[in-house]
């Protein structure tokens, strides 16, 4: 999946004891994953974190952390993160959002939504589900428009097959095949709760889109699964392979890793939508 490996310590957020506490804000982020080392800040590499934080702080001194409900790796997009930080000013939220779009150009990234939340609500804790995009371009031609968005695959994908195998995978498993060996996770027992694979015609050609949804991934665990289903596709595996995959429990039973720059976090879900009331962005 894409999601790094153990989360930061964040600067401060939130009042000191016994003083009023500062508002509290949720950000939709949009951002081409492209140029960065993934979400989390890094010391001497541009991240979306760092990027987001920067512009934060052109708008009011201090430390401005932010906490995300995930840490997407270098090269992954997003259509839907969700963040959170705290300013000592109140800010109207749409507002705040022009003023974070204005001090993060030219940097791809775009705060899509903002709005108030609750004190007590967190990005990262409240959030009850996560959902993946992977495109997979499936043309002989190599990608212009969506290069770095796609990965390019020439040979023909057999569609049925791949989500047979993908059916193997949707339930509560031991996962340990399909997460990196670095994951920190305290346990590779999670419950997928989704894997739906469609073809999509585009403008640019035939593509073919995996879609996961579970309440929280594994480190590399989504391209994981979509390194072993393009074997499926290809021929190379059998659709039962995925299922011998899963119960050998063994990271090397995995197939090969997808790369990075095909994969987005769609969106995460809460149990009532923060920005619900938000201007669109």
């Amino acid at each position: 999946m894409g999601l790094a490996p153990a989360w930061p310590t964040l600067h401060k957020i939130g009042p000191e004891k016994g003083s009023d506490p500062m508002p509290r804000y949720a950000l939709k982020v949009e951002y081409d994953g492209a140029p960065f080392a993934g979400w989390q800040r890094q010391a001497d590499r541009v991240s979306v974190q760092g990027a987001i934080e920067a512009a934060l702080g052109r708008l009011g001194p201090g430390a401005h952390g932010t906490a995300a409900a995930g840490r997407t790796d270098a090269g992954v997009h997003s259509l839907g993160q969700v963040a959170h930080c705290e300013l000592a000013r109140d800010w109207d939220p749409f507002r705040l959002s022009e003023a974070l779009n204005f001090h993060l150009k030219p940097l791809p990234v775009a705060i899509i939504a903002c709005a108030r939340a609750p004190n007590d609500w967190h990005a990262r804790f409240s959030a009850t589900g996560r959902r993946y995009l992977f495109r997979i371009l499936n043309r002989r031609a190599p990608p212009a428009v969506d290069a770095g968005r796609v990965w390019h695959l020439r040979h023909a994908l057999d569609i049925g097959a791949m989500r047979a195998g993908a059916a193997y995978l949707v339930g509560h498993h031991d996962f340990t095949t399909f997460r990196a060996s670095i994951c920190q996770a305290k346990s590779p027992v999670k419950t997928l709760d989704e894997a739906r694979i469609e073809a999509v015609d585009t403008p640019t050609g035939p593509e073919i889109h995996l879609h996961f949804a579970a309440r929280s991934f594994l480190h590399n665990q989504v391209r994981s699964f979509v390194g072993t289903l393009e074997r499926v596709g290809s021929g190379a595996w059998q659709p039962e392979d995925v299922r011998a995959a899963l119960q050998a429990r063994d990271r090397a039973a995995c197939g090969p890793v997808a790369p990075p720059h095909g994969l987005y976090l769609a969106g995460v879900r809460y149990p009532s939508d923060p920005f619900a009331a938000a201007p669109p962005g």
